[in-house]
């Protein structure tokens, strides 16, 4: 992941106007923020790929130019452009239908992804204390970690800001759903390519909640391979923290997951009806005012929340016992941010 973002407080002025709007669907400007890092590199280099894109903007605080020379030479119409430190980043997210926020440390054997808090939440806050005033238009994916506080700290920032929008802040969770339809396939032979398990909960734990009773096409688990499966899900990035052995974490499949989710709001923000789970703002589980489930997403973001829909006695008392937990996550965010 990308070196920490340095507080972007000092380069704002009073000047900075507020831009209301975006590009548009047809030309369509994506940022990301934390573009030189173990994430940032890959995710641009996917997205580089992507024809909906017809600007790819990259910030980090160092190495930025060399990214984007690297990746203009690619045969894709998508522009590129470099920024680089916090000077340059209302430039960065000015006119972004999309910003993607891999930037961050990355985790170390032993370290749970709460161990990234301090560093990370001062991150996040920062970079939304601009966009919230260059780009408050702009629909925003978090992939920071931790990602159950990092949203959070979102929200309160848009929330001071008085930009907030609560159909256009999303934790990225798809790497929870990539995971498990990649365990789910590997373990039943299905083609992986059309297994689709939705994830629910947050991005964290206890809190990852795959729900295998929804997987389609409909396979049978026996209630051992629940019960196997599902906690690795919820340890599948401790999984490659631990292989990696200290040289980072889950790069190339976050990279993946994180392409994925961008084009699904780009192809939202062009009409078309598109389903994704991702963390946000929501009243679908009572108890607690953040949750992943399916979403449908259009061109301002969240359309309609699909809820959890019919699930298992097993899996509703997964959902049960990650409510305290989730709300812990949040409070700490908020918390961060009003302080």
């Amino acid at each position: 992941m990308a070196l920490p973002v340095k507080s972007a407080g000092s380069v704002m002025s009073a000047s900075l106007r507020l831009v209301a709007v975006r590009n548009s669907s047809s030309k369509p400007k994506v940022a990301v923020l934390g573009a030189s890092g173990g994430i940032g590199q890959p995710l641009g280099l996917l997205l580089k790929q992507d024809p909906l894109i017809a600007h790819l903007s990259l910030y980090d605080v160092v190495n930025t130019p060399g990214v984007a020379a690297d990746l203009s030479h690619i045969d894709s119409n998508a522009k590129v452009s470099a920024h680089t430190g916090p000077a340059e980043l209302a430039a960065a997210v000015e006119g972004a239908d999309v910003i993607v926020i891999p930037a961050g440390v990355p985790r170390k054997p032993g370290m749970t992804r709460d161990d990234l808090f301090n560093t990370n939440a001062g991150i996040v806050r920062d970079l939304c204390q601009t966009i919230a005033k260059v780009a408050p238009k702009a629909l925003v994916a978090i992939i920071t970690n931790p990602v159950n506080s990092t949203v959070p700290i979102a929200v309160e920032v848009f929330k001071k800001a008085g930009s907030y929008d609560k159909r256009r802040i999303f934790g990225v969770t798809t790497l929870d759903v990539v995971r498990s339809q990649a365990f789910v396939s590997d373990l039943k032979g299905t083609d992986a390519s059309k297994t689709v398990v939705p994830v629910v909960g947050g991005h964290a734990g206890i809190t990852i909640i795959p729900l295998l009773s929804q997987t389609s096409p409909k396979v049978s688990f026996t209630q051992p391979e629940i019960e196997k499966l599902t906690p690795r899900i919820q340890d599948a990035g401790t999984e490659v923290v631990n292989a990696k052995a200290g040289a980072g974490s889950a790069t190339l499949s976050m990279a993946l997951a994180g392409a994925r989710f961008a084009n699904s709001l780009l192809r939202a923000l062009k009409g078309e009806k598109v389903v994704q789970c991702a963390y946000v703002e929501s009243e679908a589980v009572k108890g607690v005012n953040f949750f992943s489930t399916p979403l449908e997403l259009g061109p301002n973001g969240v359309e309609k929340i699909l809820g959890v829909g019919k699930v298992t006695p097993f899996e509703q008392k997964l959902i049960d016992a990650s409510v305290p937990e989730l709300n812990k996550n949040i409070a700490k965010g908020v918390k961060f941010v009003s302080g």
